[in-house]
């Protein structure tokens, strides 16, 4: 039976410079789709992007609500793009404050932004409520880089009884872009402002990218290696939840799509 997959991605190609999780977004969309699954996919709009040589524009009707983060009002705007080749539909999550800046996630000297924290949170809210406003049930929801590690939390606690999300079951794919620093420390509570009321939030006491990835494992159905060097601390990590895990595939191996598939039907 067809699976009805949502994607949510830290970076797709072409929009970004390809990277492994870019090339692997992009990829997967669309095979997963030519295998008769449904699938849906967002990623954030980040201000590099170019919107008129990718042709992106605004839905208004998915447009215009506001998320409140940190009792501060954002508003969401909805864009949509198409990758011809693959006959794939992109949604984007914007918003000024957090997306206009000519960046991903560091400034031009490599810093990370303070606001990361913030900007994750945002793209979490934003998928999912306009998920909801599409009236789209989907069966798998798929998580790709750090930045989408608020999504599993909010499917398992927030958005627990919405009948489109209480069947869902999440995987996460985990891969090689560790962060040195830590996000603000106020993550922990910023999360708990937005109705999350769970011991784990303990474990972003100090929010490290080792401690984000505890965190996410608690909601996550099924974990994928997705990068060849995964830091051996974060699959010891996946390893000791127990979770079922897909390990590294060689994504020029014949039946790479395929395994996803397979993994995908074994978790449901």
């Amino acid at each position: 039976m067809p699976n009805k997959i949502l994607y949510v991605c830290q970076e797709i190609a072409p929009y970004l410079p390809e990277s492994e999780g870019a090339r692997l977004c992009r990829a997967l969309s669309q095979a997963m789709q030519e295998r008769g699954n449904e699938i849906r996919t967002f990623m954030p709009r980040y201000g590099c992007i170019n919107e008129r040589r990718h042709q992106l524009h605004e839905v208004i009707r998915l447009s215009g609500m506001n998320l409140i983060i940190d009792d501060n009002d954002h508003q969401l705007i909805i864009k949509v793009a198409s990758i011809p080749a693959a006959r794939v539909q992109i949604y984007f999550i914007d918003n000024d404050d957090y997306f206009s800046r000519k960046a991903v996630l560091t400034d031009p000297d490599g810093a990370f932004f303070p606001d990361n924290d913030e900007r994750a949170i945002f793209f979490a809210r934003g998928v999912l409520e306009t998920v909801k406003k599409l009236r789209w049930t989907p069966s798998i929801v798929h998580c790709h880089g750090w930045f989408s590690a608020v999504v599993p939390v909010y499917l398992k606690r927030v958005f627990a009884d919405d009948p489109i999300f209480r069947d869902v079951k999440v995987v996460v794919s985990i891969y090689n872009d560790r962060f040195p620093e830590t996000l603000d420390p106020e993550f922990r509570t910023k999360i708990a402002g937005e109705g999350v009321k769970d011991k784990n939030l303990d474990l972003l006491e100090v929010p490290s990218y080792e401690n984000l990835c505890r965190f996410v494992m608690e909601y996550a159905d099924g974990a994928v290696a997705a990068s060849p060097d995964v830091a051996p601390q974060v699959l010891d990590i996946v390893r000791k939840s127990g979770k079922p895990l897909l390990e590294y595939q060689n994504p020029e191996a014949e039946d790479f799509f395929d395994n996803y598939n397979r993994f995908y039907e074994a978790i449901r």
